[in-house]
């Protein structure tokens, strides 16, 4: 809608996590860190935990299209399974062609005998599980069990478990307490701070192709904080919202009015608590489009 208008080549703020758009600011430099050095040193369980929008599944993608060929990876994006889905849905990422009504022992049997063959071909398999804060208990055991799975050397399967900080509260249950005790690399990732999402919005402006001068200026960007709390995703939204808006107005510099006017439409970013957001409730996004396309019509 707004690209011609602004000079870029896409759209800079989608919420689809593009590795294209990967910021490594420090926080997620780290991250990214903590899962290479652990995923090289062969160990059995790693978590990363983050709240909501702050950029897990885009983080995962990002770690596994960093491996080289010495792993086989596998990609679970809803583990909200029984343990004999989970074990299924496993077979199906490593390529194994199972009947349909293959019992428990030689579905376990199946998977072992695979990544026996891996490793002696000298290929680690790596399991990534987005939203594992969803997952069953008895699943988050079976994936302990799958764990035990091991050569003299190393062991046969690596898990990185992404989730919301629900996962942390469920880990502690005693019930999977052994699971618990296996994880040996951990992360949180943090929201942005307001450099770092100045550096952020100026970093997807220019992947996306903007080659112009400040686009967001300071007091744009110290509202787009201040409404989007530093969580990436949330602050996406508004950063589309708000270049809907002055397009629409035909502005070529985004200002906090235009950031507050986009909060004001955004119930999530209500949540944030921002006094000005109660007198600028009556603005809607219907106002923003309806700009935008009269703008487009002239």
């Amino acid at each position: 809608m707004y690209e011609q208008h602004f000079g870029l080549k896409e759209l800079p703020f989608g919420i689809t996590p593009d590795t294209g758009f990967f910021f490594a600011c420090p926080t997620y430099q780290q991250a990214l860190n903590t899962l290479l050095i652990a995923a090289h040193s062969g160990e059995g369980f790693i978590k990363i935990t983050g709240e909501v929008g702050t950029g897990k599944t885009l983080l995962c993608r990002k770690f596994l299209s960093s491996l080289d060929d010495g792993f086989v990876t596998a990609y679970i994006p809803n583990p909200y399974l029984e343990p004999r889905s989970l074990m299924l849905a496993l077979a199906d990422e490593l390529g194994l062609a199972l009947a349909k009504d293959v019992d428990q022992h030689q579905l376990l049997k199946a998977i072992n005998h695979h990544l026996l063959k891996l490793a002696r071909d000298g290929k680690r398999v790596l399991l990534c599980l987005d939203e594992a804060q969803a997952m069953p208990l008895e699943s988050l055991e079976a994936l302990r069990l799958l764990t035990n799975l091991e050569t003299e050397k190393r062991k046969l399967l690596q898990i990185v478990l992404f989730g919301q900080p629900e996962l942390d509260a469920k880990l502690k249950q005693q019930a999977i307490r052994q699971l618990a005790q296996r994880i040996t690399f951990h992360y949180r990732l943090q929201a942005l701070s307001r450099d770092d999402l100045d550096f952020y919005v100026t970093h997807r402006l220019q992947v996306a192709g903007y080659a112009g001068g400040r686009l967001f200026s300071t007091d744009a960007v110290r509202a787009l904080h201040a409404a989007s709390g530093g969580i990436p995703r949330l602050a996406n939204i508004l950063a589309h919202k708000t270049m809907m808006l002055a397009y629409g107005e035909g502005q070529h510099v985004l200002r906090a009015r235009h950031i507050r006017a986009a909060a004001a439409d955004t119930e999530a970013s209500h949540r944030v608590a921002q006094p000005w957001l109660s007198w600028l409730a009556g603005v809607s996004l219907l106002m923003i489009v309806s700009g935008a396309a009269w703008t487009y019509l002239r």
